[in-house]
């Protein structure tokens, strides 16, 4: 990792890896477009081409969710159902309300909440296995209330996908699982097959690919975002524990290549320190290939001037996952404005949201933190408003309406309140 001296107006250092999907869209469209002509045919054909898979029968049956759980050990399995508890208590707290209030004398206004019916749940496959994105994009969705949720994972050399995937979807409440990956999976949620009936949104992070096919059907279906490869940045002072650090790096590190890790100080020898810390520390690392290569591409110490640019940064940056590891870090988090998920002090770090604190660890990457929040209970619900306006409150609401709907040149629109203001003889 290179020290860097913060410099405000060069616009290089907060450059990350995008996943710039554009240069793929011809082929994920081409894909799409046989999901939408021919159905599971196109599916078959696209699984044996890609994961090195014939099977006719793409949805996983009970026989082999129930056969999944005798090839689980004890300790995984009570680590899952904790983790499922505290992803359960957090996800609920955010169901948010209904209310109806007078807005004035005459005139209730107020939201109701209801679930989306239909949502697909994408769980990548490929470098690694990923049960816990499993929980984070099946129980909010179930606690939302959702009827129906699906998972679609790629399957393995024989055709099956891995036992805690299975065991991690029916525990979290999955309606149906199927055996399918990459674009074609997008497709058949998005379209709707003979097998696997339409969706209305579809969740969940993947590669490149998967990233392109979203964005295509999106306006078919809902999104929750555009994903890109994993970030983090953490800010400390002069109390940061370098050790804890420089291993907060390199769980990030080695998600991708194209990982992006950033640790900003105001304080020379910790960033010296944590530089020399990560080189020891990558050779004993087990993903060590995949680490070099991130942080030789986009890892990152940026040496400030003081607290304040450090805050400053991190703003700017937007960082997915945000870490404040400061002697004050109660008042840092009071200065932040942009960041996906937030971790504070030098005993919560990123693994603990990514496994079982409860918070959910789907989220925006690439400055999204700018714009979006994380997946959440919410992302799954509807807020259609209501209104209750009695004959005096129209009456007394016709003086805002009319002037304004008539200099839009909308007539009809001011008929419709005056018909309803007409004395009943």
């Amino acid at each position: 990792m290179e020290i860097i001296n913060y410099n405000e107006e060069d616009k290089s250092i907060v450059e990350r890896s995008q996943n710039d999907v554009n240069d793929i869209l011809p082929i994920v469209k081409e894909i799409l477009d046989n999901i939408k002509l021919y159905g599971d045919s196109a599916i078959k054909k696209y699984s044996e081409k890609f994961d090195n898979v014939k099977t006719n029968n793409f949805k996983v049956s009970k026989e082999e969710i129930e056969e999944s759980y005798t090839n689980i050990d004890e300790k995984f399995l009570k680590a899952i159902k904790k983790a499922i508890s505290n992803i359960k208590k957090f996800h609920k707290l955010q169901l948010p309300k209904e209310w109806c209030e007078e807005i004035n004398e005459g005139i209730m206004a107020g939201v109701i909440v209801r679930p989306i019916e239909n949502v697909g749940c994408y769980i990548p496959g490929g470098r690694a296995i990923y049960p816990s994105t499993v929980l984070m994009n099946v129980i909010p969705a179930k606690i939302a209330g959702v009827n129906r949720v699906i998972c679609c994972s790629p399957p393995n050399l024989n055709g099956e996908i891995d036992d805690a995937i299975l065991v991690a979807a029916d525990l979290a409440g999955a309606d149906e699982i199927y055996k399918v990956g990459g674009v074609q999976a997008i497709g058949a949620m998005a379209y709707g097959t003979r097998t696997i009936e339409k969706v209305d949104k579809i969740v969940g992070p993947g590669n490149i690919f998967v990233t392109g096919a979203k964005k295509l059907v999106y306006g078919e279906v809902d999104i929750e975002f555009e994903a890109g490869p994993s970030e983090i940045l953490i800010i400390s002072d002069e109390s940061g524990n370098s050790e804890y650090i420089s291993y907060d790096i390199l769980s990030q590190a080695e998600h991708d290549p194209n990982s992006s890790c950033y640790l900003v100080t105001h304080h020379e020898k910790l960033a010296v320190e944590v530089k020399y810390k990560v080189s020891k520390l990558i050779e004993n690392t087990k993903r060590k290939d995949i680490v070099k290569e991130s942080l030789g591409k986009y890892g990152k110490i940026i040496l400030t001037n003081n607290l304040k640019e450090s805050i400053d940064f991190s703003n700017r940056y937007a960082p997915e996952h945000l870490m404040i590891m400061t002697n004050n870090y109660e008042e840092v988090l009071k200065e932040i404005k942009n960041a996906g998920s937030i971790f504070l002090g030098n005993y919560s770090p990123v693994a603990a949201g990514d496994y079982g604190s409860g918070t959910n660890h789907v989220l925006p990457t690439g400055t999204g933190g700018r714009v979006y929040s994380g997946l959440s209970t919410e992302s799954f619900l509807k807020k259609p408003t209501v209104q209750k306006i009695t004959y005096d409150g129209l009456k007394d609401l016709s003086e805002t309406i009319l002037p304004i709907s008539e200099y839009e040149g909308f007539h009809a629109h001011s008929d419709s309140v005056r018909v309803r203001l007409k004395k009943i003889d």
